[in-house]
């Protein structure tokens, strides 16, 4: 990501347009997710990856369109569906894989699986298994930041189903209460687990939820990554400015079930079919070709690059050694010394 934005920046606001580098950083990225993620389906079907497992197929522009959007200083803080965030901030798939299959080479040492990948370096501070309990943890490393006085800020993502949870609207209250620099992204994929929005919430328009407390909302078509970057690109320059959050609704679509045991028969094949024509990759794909930033044999080399790299990070994972008994007692507490410790 930094790459990109070194060389150029990502958009120009007085046309809209993006640059070829930027295309291209997209088009490789969003492969690695998707291809990642096939494979880790694979490799669940196969048993190698046990536990929970809840892919991002088909939401790859909501990570990407925000990578290029911020900056490497700012947080990223997610729900289970968490594997896509740390891959498009350029962590080691071999470290994500690995903490797939529960091994201690894995971004959480083993130790967390599927649902709890963290990566420090690139400031991904997690994927979180309680629906909602992220929210309330992404606006206080916002107001960490704010209370620091950099203009750093941290993105929240949520699951449609988690605007239901009372620590959302608890801290959607804070949050524009204390200006606290946070963008709130809810990657509504129409459905909380197997239930439609529709059959559990009076309000379908998500985003509207954020105008209760006076927090700047839109919906945004996240089929689309330049839609999704212009979007978060507007609500980072708030967050930075000191004016505190906002709140944003991204449409976009799992093409697979809530997780690998969920045969999603709630929907119809021509729901998924439809989707599936406004996929995001293929947007991006015809759009390169369309200005000529490449050509069809420079994207299967970039195709074939992303497979190697998938494959590689298979292999590391099967060649790694599970954690060993000890570290079942490691990384429960934190020893800290405080001045009232002898009080």
């Amino acid at each position: 990501m930094s790459s990109v934005k070194e060389k150029s920046k990502a958009s120009d606001k007085s046309t809209g347009k993006f640059s070829k580098e930027t295309y291209l950083f997209w088009y490789e990225k969003m492969q690695l997710l998707r291809k990642f993620e096939e494979k880790a389906g694979q490799l669940y079907g196969q048993q190698k990856i046990k536990g929970f497992c809840h892919l991002y197929i088909g939401q790859e522009a909501c990570a990407l369109g925000a990578v290029t959007a911020l900056t490497k200083d700012d947080k990223w803080i997610t729900a289970y569906r968490d594997h896509g965030a740390p891959l498009a901030l350029g962590s080691d798939p071999g470290a994500v894989m690995a903490e797939l299959y529960g091994k201690a080479t894995g971004s959480s040492k083993g130790k967390g699986g599927s649902m709890h990948i963290f990566d420090k370096e690139h400031n991904f501070v997690g994927g979180h298994g309680i629906v909602g309990g992220q929210i309330p943890l992404g606006a206080g490393l916002a107001f960490a930041d704010k209370y620091k006085g950099n203009k750093n800020l941290c993105i929240c993502f949520m699951g449609d189903g988690a605007v239901r949870q009372g620590a959302f609207h608890e801290t959607l209250n804070m949050a524009m209460l204390w200006k606290i620099p946070v963008i709130f992204v809810i990657e509504n994929n129409g459905y909380a687990m197997g239930t439609s929005v529709k059959r559990t919430s009076n309000v379908t328009d998500l985003y509207t939820l954020g105008e209760s407390y006076d927090i700047p909302s839109e919906a945004v078509d996240a089929m689309s990554v330049e839609a999704v970057h212009l979007a978060v690109e507007k609500a980072a320059e708030r967050a930075r400015r000191g004016d505190g959050p906002t709140l944003l609704e991204f449409r976009t679509y799992r093409y697979k079930g809530h997780s690998m045991s969920d045969p999603a028969k709630y929907r119809t094949k021509e729901e998924l079919e439809a989707y599936k024509a406004k996929d995001p990759i293929e947007q991006v794909k015809s759009t390169i070709l369309a200005n000529k930033y490449a050509t069809e044999e420079e994207l299967e080399k970039i195709d074939k690059k992303i497979k190697d790299i998938v494959d590689a990070s298979v292999k590391f994972a099967e060649e790694s050694p599970y954690p060993s008994p000890e570290e079942t007692y490691k990384d429960i507490y934190v020893q800290k010394d405080y001045p009232f410790n002898d009080a």
